[in-house]
């Protein structure tokens, strides 16, 4: 089977500050492509960084969202989540939080305690993922996802990859998704191979966080590096040049008209400026 073409390449995404505890790196250039990236919008890296202890939390207070998903993956340290559903917690290394906002929630993301009390590393991605219409005035509800909850596949005679959402192989992860996807993270040792068979009309996004890959046999990319690759038919073939992290997401695209406004996700102008209004008045 041929390769699978490449729609474009995202290199060294610039850093920024979200609230005063995620330094982020944005991975999917999603103002020009998010429909080609559907049902996935953003996503932000927060390499690896250390944290001296302190008394008062770091991160980003209470704020609202509307229309689609956050999925929180920790790599290193912990983060501390709070919404106005009364759900509470805190995710370590390997865990992950998926939190359906849909007709409307707001939350806070600090430090998890420990890296307050005693400083740390903290490693961590941040999605979000689109809901369809008929969903976006859904309940809003949460899933925490525990590492030990995530399936491992063993990839490329080496290498490893966990099945956060949709399946691999007949794997299937543990979340459950608004529409068909699939999140796999996947870590591959230098000189191993990884091929991703992926179907026809599906989107496909490659985000190498570290390492080096090269791509199809002639393509170098080091993280953090991602690719977008088109709907057409063809497998994407991998090989770590040096030990290398990196997510594929898959899914099949939300084809709808998209509005995104600040912390809402919507299909109409309409309908942000309705987000908008019911959040003034205290609507959730």
């Amino acid at each position: 089977m041929n390769n699978r073409p490449v729609l474009t390449t995202f290199k060294k995404p610039g850093l920024h500050w979200v609230g005063d505890g995620f330094l982020t790196q944005t991975m999917l250039p999603y103002q020009q492509h998010a429909h080609d990236t559907s049902p996935f919008l953003i996503a932000g890296y927060n390499p690896e960084m250390w944290f001296e202890a302190t008394n008062k939390p770091k991160g980003v207070g209470m704020h609202p969202h509307r229309g689609f998903e956050t999925v929180t993956i920790v790599y290193q340290g912990g983060v501390e989540h709070g919404d106005t559903m009364g759900n509470r917690g805190a995710i370590g290394p390997g865990d992950v939080q998926w939190m359906t906002a849909a007709r409307g929630v707001q939350h806070e993301e600090f430090h998890s305690d420990l890296v307050n009390a005693h400083g740390g590393a903290l490693e961590m991605l941040q999605l979000w993922v689109n809901l369809p219409a008929a969903r976006k005035m859904d309940d809003p509800h949460y899933q925490t996802i525990l590492a030990d909850t995530i399936p491992e596949v063993e990839i490329g005679k080496g290498g490893k990859l966990r099945v956060i959402a949709g399946a691999y192989d007949g794997v299937e992860g543990p979340t459950e998704t608004a529409t068909p996807l699939n999140v796999w993270d996947a870590y591959l040792p230098q000189g191993c191979q990884h091929v991703v068979d992926v179907p026809e009309g599906e989107t496909v996004s490659l985000l190498l966080l570290t390492g080096k890959l090269t791509l199809n046999r002639e393509q170098e990319l080091e993280g953090p590096e991602t690719v977008l690759f088109t709907t057409d038919a063809g497998l994407i073939n991998l090989e770590a040049s040096a030990d290398a992290h990196y997510l594929v997401l898959t899914g099949e695209p939300i084809r709808e008209p998209l509005a995104m406004g600040g912390p809402f996700v919507m299909n109409t102008e309409a309908e942000l400026h309705q987000a908008y209004a019911d959040f003034r008045a205290g609507r959730f």
